[in-house]
């Protein structure tokens, strides 16, 4: 399945965001280090809340360690990134791709870059410099489990989401 990965995340606060979104949506989170924080600190703790005990995540002491576990497993690795070369709804995911995000205030290091196999971006507004790395993650993680059918209310039988299985009412109007 699906995976995200946080390359040496430097804010516990988003990073606490993604792995709450992560244990969601069932997605696996990778943590490459070092991480700009010690991953017990309370903010990030606090950020993930109770989500955190929720949350299927594996740890990985560089980037040179991730990048020899994820060949080794047969992973493609897709960098969202603003400068990333193909829009994240243009591009074909894959089921047992890894999706990394870049460190909120420097990216990914160019030898990241090079080990990717794709990279995507969001498109925005001309202007605006980058979205927060968390709101990222979720806009390209959604779209690449759409395509894949990776939501869980896919994954556990319940078909398509629809006003039902949302719990809303049948006849909620569409406008």
């Amino acid at each position: 399945m699906l995976r995200l990965a946080l390359y040496q995340p430097d804010i516990p606060q988003n990073a606490g965001t993604m792995i709450r979104l992560c244990a969601c949506l069932g997605v696996t989170v990778d943590i490459v280090e070092p991480a700009a924080f010690d991953v017990s600190d309370r903010h990030f703790r606090r950020s993930g809340m109770d989500y955190l005990e929720r949350a299927a995540i594996a740890r990985h002491d560089s980037f040179a360690a991730f990048d020899a576990w994820r060949r080794g497993a047969g992973h493609r690795l897709i960098l969202a990134e603003t400068d990333g070369v193909t829009t994240h709804t243009a591009f074909a995911f894959q089921p047992d791709d890894i999706v990394m995000v870049g460190r909120e205030s420097a990216g990914v290091l160019p030898e990241v870059y090079a080990a990717a196999e794709a990279s995507v971006h969001v498109p925005m507004r001309s202007g605006l410099r980058s979205l927060n790395v968390a709101v990222a993650a979720a806009i390209v993680l959604g779209e690449a489990l759409r395509q894949v059918g990776g939501y869980p209310e896919v994954l556990e039988g319940r078909g398509e989401p629809s006003p039902t299985n949302l719990g809303l009412a049948r006849d909620w109007p569409l406008k």
